[in-house]
């Protein structure tokens, strides 16, 4: 059975296939397209099918379109249609003066929806000439999964238990915010949740908003600003959110009015008021979901958390579940987001058509990848100089102990927002400048950490937390002897956030992590995901090539390829 998954009604649009149950491929839209986030999550944007991620996967899969038995789309909109039925239909402007105003398209939902259930119709009208060749033909049935069943599916069923508890939380999806569950065996049986208006994941973005970043989008740098600010506006927050001791709360944001200061502009100067305001909504957050899976573990019983959403990607809270939290054990799909509601969906449908639990993840690189003859080709191209390394990890290595910063590219891309050691910019941790470096290559905010990529068997020889990370979705701390060695990836409060790595998963990541160890005695590399400010993670060869010449960027490995510029000349 082929099942074919698509995130497309918000933001992060994705795309994901299950053959007889076993994921072959997953990508989101913007890698391709070169858009972040592919779209903004706009109503009049529903439309927008992630064709080039879904092309990929088939292609993967060495299938087309006709040999997809389903589609599983990542949104139910038929109980927002019923109650829809007696609203206004969509009204177009009816003179030119109006259209001039900008008037005539309410009610928004109508174009929302239709976007939604016009997808069968869309992929088989709205395709991209040049994909016809995968995607062409009647599509496949179309199944509508919803939002928060395909956040639950996509936390569960990937992951590494029998008998778990299930929390997402997000900023909406449908109606719901935050949802419980309960996963034994090939089923998730709902407990409960919380709807609109009352949701965590809201006031997160609405306070992003407030501190001039762009909501849904800009989040991770608020969790980064926390740990440079005091939680002085901690009780104006506890009073915005209400939490009744049973899983629901409700959240008030008339309770920050006038409590916070005036709203920052874009662009305006970081205050230390803003990186307390930070700092007090992310201690907020962290209290209100430990009582919530307080709840939930007496609830189910169950000694395992997964979780999943865009609250999920929050990797200060879940490394305080993971301490502070009623769970022995926890586990967060790396896709945690909207974009992983295509492998949610798919994964949901495979089980409810009697296909039961047939994969585990074990890591994320499901993405495009590229054959040293593929990238050689393109490199030939280019006309650009370059050599073949003999050893990929030792000569990487001792690039990187003269502190130069490179771009890695290797093997197939990670499918989530996190760079995990194939699409990474990689630079030494010994010297707390290399910090400031690496946000330089990307225009980053000054206060914006790193991560430290460490062998798994050596992570608590570091890390006071050394449990298996390999997603990076866990903040721990830096062992207080070892702080002074890695300044470049510890935060302020002395904590990381720490991507663990296998030998048996990453064979190249892990031989470059001992041969950097071997020179410099420090088996950690600092690690921040390859790209520049405002563009998505890098997906092909010409990808990475275009991102290196446009960037400080000292070297860059291709697969087995070194490239590397000249030393500056200094001007007098």
């Amino acid at each position: 059975m082929n099942i074919l998954g698509i995130n497309a009604a918000f933001h992060d649009s994705s795309a994901c296939l299950l053959i007889d149950g076993k994921v072959v491929a997953a990508a989101e839209e913007e890698r391709f397209t070169r858009i972040k986030h592919h779209k903004r999550p706009r109503p009049f944007q529903s439309h927008a099918l992630p064709f080039r991620a879904m092309h990929y996967c088939l292609g993967a899969g060495g299938l087309t379109l006709g040999d997809v038995d389903h589609v599983a789309y990542a949104f139910d909109p038929f109980p927002l249609v019923q109650r829809a039925g007696n609203a206004p239909v969509l009204r177009l402007p009816q003179t030119e003066s109006e259209a001039g105003q900008g008037r005539g398209f309410d009610p928004w939902t109508s174009v929302f929806l239709a976007g939604i259930t016009g997808a069968p119709l869309l992929l088989a009208e709205d395709l991209p000439w040049e994909l016809q060749d995968r995607l062409s033909g009647p599509p496949p049935p179309f199944r509508f999964v919803p939002h928060h069943v395909a956040h639950a599916a996509s936390a569960y069923h990937p992951s590494p238990y029998e008998d778990a508890a299930v929390l997402t939380l997000d900023g909406y999806g449908g109606d719901a915010t935050t949802t419980y569950w309960h996963g034994t065996g090939a089923e998730l049986r709902p407990l409960g949740g919380v709807d609109l208006p009352h949701s965590l994941g809201l006031m997160y973005e609405n306070v992003t908003a407030f501190l001039g970043y762009q909501r849904s989008s800009d989040e991770y740098k608020v969790m980064s600003m926390a740990a440079s600010g005091r939680p002085v506006y901690l009780d104006a927050f506890r009073e915005a959110i209400r939490l009744d001791g049973n899983g629901c709360y409700r959240t008030d944001l008339r309770a920050l009015e006038g409590r916070l200061g005036a709203p920052r502009r874009r662009g305006e100067p970081l205050e230390q008021r803003h990186f307390d305001v930070a700092a007090s909504l992310q201690e907020a957050l962290e209290e209100a979901v430990l009582q919530l899976a307080a709840w939930l573990h007496a609830a189910t019983g169950a000694d395992a958390l997964c979780a999943a959403g865009g609250v999920a990607l929050n990797c200060k809270l879940n490394g305080r579940l993971r301490v502070d939290g009623p769970f022995r054990r926890m586990w967060v799909q790396p896709a945690a987001g909207d974009a992983g509601t295509a492998l949610g969906a798919a994964l949901h449908l495979h089980a409810e058509l009697g296909g039961g639990r047939a994969w585990r993840m074990d890591h994320a690189y499901l993405g495009p990848g590229a054959s040293d003859g593929e990238i050689e080709t393109v490199l030939r191209r280019a006309g650009v100089a370059y050599r073949r390394m003999d050893d990929v990890a030792g000569e990487t290595a001792a690039v990187l102990a003269d502190e130069k910063l490179i771009g890695w590219f290797q093997g197939r891309m990670e499918f989530g927002p996190r760079a995990l050691g194939a699409r990474s910019i990689l630079a030494s941790p010994r010297h707390a400048g290399t910090r400031d470096r690496l946000n330089a290559v990307k225009s980053r905010e000054a206060y914006q950490p790193v991560a430290p990529m460490v062998p798994l068997e050596s992570a608590s020889e570091w890390f006071v937390e050394g449990d298996d990370s390999p997603y990076m979705l866990f903040v721990g701390r830096v062992r207080e002897d070892r702080q002074h060695q890695i300044p470049a990836v510890r935060h302020g409060d002395g904590t990381a956030r720490v991507q663990t790595v296998r030998r048996e998963i990453n064979p190249r990541l892990h031989g470059l992590l001992r041969a950097f160890e071997a020179r410099t005695g420090v088996p950690v590399l600092a690690n921040t995901s390859f790209n520049l400010r405002e563009e998505p993670v890098v997906c092909t060869p010409s990808d990475a090539l275009r991102t290196y010449f446009t960037s400080p960027l000292d070297a860059l490995v291709l697969g087995s390829f070194l490239l590397e510029k000249p030393a500056p000349t200094v001007q007098s």
